[in-house]
């Protein structure tokens, strides 16, 4: 690795500026170890050689994670959370690995099945009569693109609008696959991908794949992914999220809708009428038996514990019994018209799936295996969703991935709390022989920023003062910055507040998230640089604007999550039940990481300068804001607005 990344080494060569960092050196030397100790255990089936690596911003972690697996020999996949990251490692980091070690890395890109046109859904649908004068405009320029792709991936469609009614119609969902049955099994694209994925070393994709494909496979189930040795995770504080997707069940009103069209648009094109008509008569009875159960649920908008609708209503297990044995009825006249193709199988198997989810979910035992899980509900505006979700991931991980590969990197900017990475440990279900390492960033913070919190007389946020004063003092800091600057919310209507606040005092312009799209905002907020943009939740992470249009981040109040969502609060209560202190152990490490993801959005490049503003005292007046402090960049505190004054005068004017 030394011959790679040391001063004068190949990297130097080929990369023009580049800047020999020891920590990039010893990430790359314990990525090369990680990986070589797994191989060798792997032969003697031993549980994963696992390397958890913080590498904050500056790092270079990329490159040290890329070039010791494509040395290694093994087939690796590197998982993702974010398309930005996967189209850095393709376009940018495999072309210049490529020149730097004089050899093909023979990478792919691998997306979900449903990102792929499906050519039998496809020529199903273009035969429908039932077609309007937009759909038919799109056809013929999906019909224009398909004489050129040799991929059959959405992405090439950059006219196709993200809430396509058309894309879910004719793309290849693994639930509608006929398999070696299919006419056009010979050019599928889905088929084509799996070979030339068979045949690469290192598969790049992102977080829901990687464990959509583990959640099958423990079903027994093949997917995309052929057989691999090495995983690593790059932005891994997304792990346990994504993956209690996959590790739980779900059933919704769209799902069964869906299933009841295809029904009908099969029925129609295969079925002469003597079969045809019961199937499509008694699929579309279930509808009324649907509209019957959904309205056992409150209307409020949310997220809530399923235990409050089930015990608020008498005919609960009836309505959820009548569905199901609806969904098994249907399962077996599906199944019954096997012989008229494959597809009628396939179509029995989600009858049936939505039939054993709806059970699990809706009529939970009252203890013991019914305490793996959290079963709750969404409704949004036009759908209900249910769902059961493990509480602890760990245990899932352990027995479909620790025990199935050789080596695990993960790494992110953001894996500890204090320097600690107990939380994260914890939640993923590592052991002491787990590695960790933690590489600071190489960005001058004390020189090149300031860290500013009010004066401890400034309201906390519970405060009824807060919301007046926070507004105004945010006012006097973006005055100060000439704009510049991100605002990052812990809600919604703190955004909104702020927005109306400013927008009639400041004369910069003012760029508020909803108001278009995130492309669109981070395009006008990087192209004018004295503009303020306000956003929450995704905007805490993935914004990458280095120079002058980011000279200022201020954060409202320390991101504590509302522990009122039922998963959240499962989990808090399963700590408490093992004797843990939550707040401690989960919800203040969780704030942590968040918190940092927001601060790290100041500093992109080695020459940016600015001011980091928390708005929250209890950086100071909680004794929990000292573990706050101690994961923050170190950066000089002020409590002064005429330090902060000062400092952009003097230092990033």
């Amino acid at each position: 690795m030394k011959e790679i990344f040391a001063s004068g080494g190949l990297l130097a060569r080929h990369l023009s500026g580049f800047e020999a960092r020891s920590g990039q050196l010893q990430m790359a030397e314990a990525v090369a170890a990680t990986l070589a100790a797994g191989e060798k255990g792997g032969a003697e089936g031993l549980r994963a050689r696992v390397l958890l690596v913080e590498a904050e911003t500056g790092i270079g972690k990329t490159l040290a994670y890329l070039i010791p697996a494509l040395l290694s020999g093994q087939r690796v996949v590197v998982s993702t959370a974010t398309i930005n990251l996967q189209d850095q490692i393709l376009n940018k980091e495999i072309p210049l690995i490529e020149r730097v070690l004089g050899r093909s890395a023979a990478a792919l890109c691998v997306k979900g099945r449903q990102n792929y046109l499906c050519l039998y859904r496809w020529n199903q649908y273009r035969s429908s009569p039932q077609l309007s004068l937009v759909e038919d405009a799109d056809i013929s320029r999906i019909k224009q693109w398909l004489e050129k792709t040799g991929s059959g991936d959405r992405s090439e469609l950059s006219w196709l609008a993200d809430g396509s009614l058309l894309w879910p119609k004719i793309s290849a969902q693994s639930s509608q696959c006929l398999g070696s049955d299919c006419p056009d099994a010979a050019s599928c694209f889905v088929n084509q991908l799996r070979k030339q994925a068979g045949s690469a070393r290192l598969l790049i994709v992102n977080h829901h794949l990687f464990f959509s494909d583990l959640a099958l496979r423990q079903a027994g189930f093949a997917e995309i992914l052929p057989r691999y040795q090495v995983v690593i995770f790059d932005e891994a504080h997304h792990l346990e999220g994504v993956a209690t997707q996959f590790f739980g069940k779900s059933f919704s009103q769209y799902q069964l809708l869906d299933l009841v069209t295809d029904i009908e648009r099969q029925a129609e094109a295969d079925l002469p009428s003597k079969s045809r008509d019961p199937i499509i008569a008694f699929a579309r009875g279930l509808m009324p038996r649907l509209e019957r159960f959904t309205l056992l649920f409150p209307a409020q908008r949310g997220r809530y514990p399923l235990a409050e609708v089930i015990a608020g209503n008498g005919s609960w297990a009836q309505e959820v019994e009548g569905l199901a044995t609806g969904l098994e009825q249907l399962a077996k006249l599906l199944a019954a018209q096997a012989a008229t193709g494959e597809v009628w199988n396939i179509l029995s198997t989600r009858a049936a799936e939505l039939e054993a989810n709806l059970r699990h979910i809706c009529l939970p035992p009252e203890k013991g295996e019914g305490d793996r899980f959290v079963h709750w509900y969404e409704r949004r505006e036009r759908t209900i969703t249910l769902s059961a979700t493990p509480v602890r991931i760990a245990e899932e991980l352990e027995k479909t991935l620790y025990s199935s590969v050789q080596s695990c990197v993960m790494t992110s900017a953001t894996l500890s709390a204090g320097g600690d990475f107990s939380y994260v440990k914890e939640r993923l279900g590592l052991d002491a022989t787990a590695t960790t390492l933690q590489f600071h960033s190489p960005f001058d913070y004390e020189r090149r920023t300031l860290l500013y919190v009010p004066e401890k007389d400034f309201p906390e946020p519970a405060d009824a003062s807060y919301n007046d004063r926070v507004c105004q003092r945010v006012l006097e800091l973006l005055q100060i910055s000439q704009g510049r600057a991100l605002v990052l919310f812990t809600s919604l209507k703190a955004m909104e507040m702020m927005a109306e606040f400013l927008e009639s005092r400041l004369s910069y312009p003012v760029l508020v998230q909803g108001r278009a799209s995130r492309q669109a905002l981070l395009a006008r907020f990087k192209e004018t640089t004295d503009s303020v943009l306000l956003a929450v939740a995704s905007f805490w992470e993935g914004v990458d604007v280095p120079g002058d249009s980011l000279s200022c981040v201020i954060i409202d109040k320390l991101p504590f999550e509302v522990p009122s969502d039922p998963v959240i609060q499962a989990r808090i209560q399963a700590i408490t039940d093992g004797g843990g202190k939550p707040f401690f152990d989960f919800q203040v490490p969780r704030a942590i990481l968040t918190l940092r993801q927001g601060v790290g959005r100041l500093m992109r490049a080695a020459t940016d300068c600015g001011v980091i503003a928390i708005m929250d005292v209890r950086l100071f007046t909680k004794a929990y804001g000292r573990s706050f402090r101690a994961s923050l960049p170190p950066s000089p505190v002020v409590r002064s607005l005429v330090d902060v004054r000062t400092f952009f005068e003097h230092k990033c004017d």
